[in-house]
């Protein structure tokens, strides 16, 4: 079993990968996901600028061609050399299980292949072929805590000379998190904002993600888990019109839906009510959010918050692939879930 943990991943990435061809990378996080595959593809020997070398397949290209994976993979280059085949969009489709099993008990000699996945359950299909395989390394990708978005802070503003005040970094910590390329994209923003000031402050960070949007933005998951829509979508025209991001609030969504998930199966484990999970879990929330959370807790059941965090995570990864269309995916996706909550409230 060769599963790489969050903490392993960058020394398995200097010193392990090169012994592997195969790799599973999933999860949650998908700007995680998708930052690691790329990671992984420039460790390969494989040229990734010639389109001979290097090839690229969205997964339902395999559904109407189920020998596609196989061919590739076996497939002679061109002009010799190594090829790496980098499969996006996985879930558990049975064409690609029953060719990632083939694969895996015949490792390529002259190809490489990465497979991108969503959050796969365990147990799942391409899991259960994955995880026993000596040839094939399972990489999760699991929303960052508090420590990895520490270090991606630390690295992203020390490349640019920069220190950050105790004050300000609490503050960018509550602003990130849930998917990695949209958070390191948040700490890169900041640092241009900052280059030449030395030291980041808490106002630096206030200015350049805004205020405004950011105390919109609690209004805003607050109004969807009440099941407002009228208050939800005040809380958005206010946000467009600070010209901030309306990522925010999808990454907020998704944070808060993340803590109910926690919350919920602590509940359900040992049958405590709302209030007693409040106790232990809701100590950081301020005083005026807790009803709400509480709230939440009762109308929705544990299957239908993991419904709506791949909804959230789903809109996420479009907003990364269509940013131009990020407003209009954000809005759509959160007045769903705030007609959710209003049905189930």
């Amino acid at each position: 079993m060769s599963e790489i943990k969050s903490h392993e991943f960058d020394g398995f990435l200097q010193n392990a990968a090169r012994h592997y061809r195969i790799f599973v990378i999933y999860g949650p996080d998908r700007g995680l996901v998708s930052e690691r595959a790329s990671q992984i593809a420039a460790k390969t020997s494989v040229d990734l600028t010639d389109p001979f070398s290097l090839i690229k397949l969205d997964v339902s290209d395999l559904q109407s061609d189920a020998g596609r994976l196989l061919d590739e993979v076996n497939a002679i280059g061109l002009f010799g050399g190594e090829k790496l085949v980098w499969i996006r969009g996985a879930a558990n489709e049975k064409t690609l299980v029953d060719s990632l099993q083939i694969i895996a008990d015949n490792p390529p000699d002259a190809s490489f292949v990465i497979i991108e996945a969503g959050d796969l359950k365990k147990g799942s299909g391409l899991r259960k072929i994955a995880e026993p395989a000596r040839s094939v390394a399972t990489i999760p990708c699991y929303a960052d805590d508090t420590r990895a978005l520490n270090a991606l802070i630390d690295a992203e503003l020390s490349a640019e000379n920069l220190r950050i005040a105790p004050p300000a970094r609490q503050v960018l910590l509550e602003l990130l998190g849930g998917d990695r390329i949209a958070s390191r994209n948040e700490v890169r923003k900041l640092a241009l904002y900052c280059r030449g000031q030395g030291t980041i402050e808490e106002d630096h960070v206030i200015e350049i993600i805004g205020d405004a949007s950011a105390i919109s933005a609690d209004d805003a998951v607050d109004a969807i888990l009440k099941g407002d829509a009228q208050t939800f979508l005040h809380a958005m025209q206010k946000i467009a019109s600070s010209k901030a991001s309306m990522f925010l609030v999808l990454q907020g969504c998704l944070k808060q839906f993340q803590l109910l998930d926690t919350m919920r199966a602590e509940m359900d484990e040992k049958r405590a009510a709302p209030a007693q999970i409040m106790q232990s879990h809701g100590r950081h929330l301020h005083f005026r959010r807790k009803p709400i959370i509480e709230q939440a807790l009762k109308t929705w059941t544990a299957p239908a918050i993991a419904r709506e965090m791949n909804r959230l995570q789903a809109a996420i990864l479009q907003t990364r692939q269509r940013a131009s269309l990020e407003d209009t995916i954000a809005t759509q996706t959160l007045l769903a879930t705030t007609l959710q909550s209003a049905r189930k409230g």
